[in-house]
């Protein structure tokens, strides 16, 4: 982290904006797809990439609340190119829907940006997966999966770089002595929800290290990285009363606003200073170095097999 908002390598630090570190840069010829992108940092990144002319694709959960973000967008930017889609990250088979019908409205696909997480107690998903990792993990990891064709055949048309940003966490860092419970995903004794939520978020960065050295191989132009966003003021913890009421009480004197919380992920999504950066972690606009676990090659192997 860049202490007391001194710039990093970049130009930027922490305190700068989603609008800032993407001033200038003509998104126009890119389609995004954003997803958690009816609340917290996930608006906010719609906004700045609707604003410097990327077509978002938003995909949410509740499509009557996207849809309310997107009438927001509009009166503000009138000519923005939006749209809303129904995703369930919990869900494989709102996952496998989404695709199936991104892919039959023969759209481009630029840029995927898996922003959506939860925290929450032990509870199940729809498909029986303890919810943190279905949703923080492998909901991401099968909605990339299965638009990787529709990036690449973009990338060779448009001859424009794609990117894969996977939103995770410093939160990475609190999780299993072992890393990832492969095979105690489910179990709930001796669970944790904050070594859950960690659990799920090392997972994300071991994806987008691992999918990028396999993107090398084949010849690919397409990055994948993921980022920290900054500790930020989101409903993300609204299932946890005691954590939530607390960040909301001290949280306007240390945490980062929505629009540089956003700012990071608009950073990595659309600077030309990242330009063939891939397999990184980036944290306040910049490089960053995450946990030892994070860069475990062979657990980052585990991620995509599992």
């Amino acid at each position: 982290m860049w202490f007391f908002g001194s710039k990093g390598p970049s130009g930027f630090s922490s305190s700068s904006t989603a609008e800032e570190v993407t001033q200038g840069i003509d998104g126009s010829a890119l389609t995004a797809i954003v997803t958690g992108a009816s609340s917290g940092i996930g608006v906010e990144t719609t906004r700045v990439l609707a604003l410097r002319g990327v077509h978002v694709v938003m995909a949410v959960r509740n499509v009557d609340a996207g849809r309310n973000v997107k009438e927001a967008i509009l009166k503000e930017i009138p000519g923005a190119k939006i749209d809303v889609m129904e995703l369930d990250l919990s869900s494989l088979a709102s996952i496998r829907k989404f695709a199936s019908q991104y892919q039959s409205s023969n759209l481009p696909l630029n840029l995927l940006i898996n922003n959506a997480g939860v925290g929450t107690p032990f509870m199940l998903s729809h498909d029986g997966i303890e919810l943190q990792f279905a949703t923080n993990y492998l909901g991401p990891f099968l909605l990339t999966d299965l638009l990787s064709e529709t990036m690449k055949k973009t990338a060779r048309e448009s001859n424009i770089e794609g990117r894969i940003v996977n939103v995770s966490s410093i939160g990475h860092r609190f999780t299993y002595s072992e890393g990832i419970r492969f095979d105690k995903i489910n179990d709930e004794s001796g669970y944790s929800s904050w070594y859950a939520y960690g659990q799920s978020k090392l997972a994300t960065i071991l994806h987008a290290k691992e999918l990028s050295r396999r993107l090398k191989e084949d010849g690919v132009e397409i990055t994948a990285n993921s980022l920290h966003p900054g500790a930020i003021l989101t409903n993300i913890m609204r299932h946890n009363g005691f954590m939530n009421g607390f960040f909301h009480l001290i949280g306007k004197y240390f945490l980062k606003s929505i629009p540089q919380g956003a700012a990071t992920t608009c950073y990595v999504a659309l600077h030309p200073q990242v330009k063939g950066v891939s397999g990184e972690f980036f944290m306040d606009s910049n490089i960053s170095t995450p946990s030892s676990m994070a860069k475990d090659v062979d657990l980052a192997k585990k991620t995509m097999g599992f």
